[in-house]
């Protein structure tokens, strides 16, 4: 299949990449010219502009950081054109953005009436599963769009579900990730008492792990440095899912609990922590970073 992929990030890259490897044709583009010069250097062919990516393209992905790109790429900056004027009717969008649901359902309302399809495809499982492949989708859209979507879908992720109509895969990310926010600050408080009473952190983090503590965190991404050694926090915290990112999906969780009148007290907590966090200055730090305002220092 000819596929545009636009957003070559941590995310992005190996996900257009992971498609290239199935046999599809793959045209990227990014506006950093390190990520195209990246996906070069894998084999795909690189486009000049979005425009130029989507000639001739049956689907196009998108991993973009926020709703503002998303509505601006396919919109246009002031509502009118937009990409959607470039992109053949008939073509499948698959937008793996983390956004706002108002946002994937307003580009979905442009696209239907451009004649082209459209889903929301957010995914959960860091740099390490877009690498591996083995993401999951949490997916918005019709039954049958989604099943125009599988093929490539199953070839960057592992797990694929439907949430419901467009807008409910974004949904499903920000509760995901409200709630993963809220798991790894409890793991830290944990974390960071434990060692601060003399505890080994590894023998700490098992002990929690096969009890009822255990959690993701403690499973797979512990925040204390030396347990898990390809966790972010084990490699000062670069990569994986960054503190800022982490303060949006937050965010996107918060606004859309206002508009529901739902309570989520923790939610409100963690985004605060978050905010507080990143202007530390550990904004690019991965999330887990967090630990460093419960632990004790000296």
């Amino acid at each position: 299949m000819q596929i545009a992929f636009i957003g070559l990030g941590h995310m992005g890259g190996p996900m257009a990449i992971n498609l290239h490897k199935a046999g599809h044709s793959v045209k990227a583009f990014d506006l950093s010219q390190d990520a195209l010069a990246k996906a070069r250097a894998e084999g795909l062919a690189i486009a000049t502009s979005a425009e130029d990516a989507v000639q001739g393209a049956e689907a196009v992905v998108t991993m973009l950081p926020a709703s503002q790109h998303v509505e601006g790429l396919f919109l246009g900056r002031d509502g009118s054109g937009g990409l959607l004027a470039h992109i053949a009717k008939g073509a499948l969008v698959i937008d793996s953005s983390t956004i706002a649901a108002a946002t994937s359902q307003k580009v979905a309302k442009a696209a239907e009436a451009a004649g082209i399809a459209f889903i929301d495809a957010p995914v959960s499982g860091g740099t390490g599963g877009a690498i591996a492949g083995t993401l999951t989708f949490m997916v918005g859209g019709s039954d049958a769009d989604l099943e125009r979507a599988r093929p490539l879908l199953e070839k960057m992720g592992a797990n694929i579900f439907h949430a419901g109509s467009v807008g409910a895969g974004q949904t499903a990310k920000i509760c995901n990730n409200m709630l993963l926010g809220i798991l790894m600050i409890g793991t830290s408080e944990a974390m960071a008492l434990g060692v601060a009473n003399g505890l080994d952190p590894k023998v700490l983090a098992e002990i929690m792990r096969r009890s009822s503590g255990g959690n993701w965190a403690l499973e797979k991404y512990n925040p204390f440095p030396g347990v898990h050694e390809n966790a972010p926090a084990s490699k000062g915290y670069a990569g994986g899912f960054g503190t800022d990112l982490m303060l949006k999906d937050l965010g996107l969780a918060q606004e859309n609990a206002m508009a529901m009148k739902a309570s989520t007290p923790l939610g409100g907590m963690a985004r605060a922590l978050y905010a507080a966090h990143s202007l530390a200055g550990h904004g690019g730090e991965d999330f887990s970073s967090v630990i460093k305002m419960v632990q004790k220092q000296g």
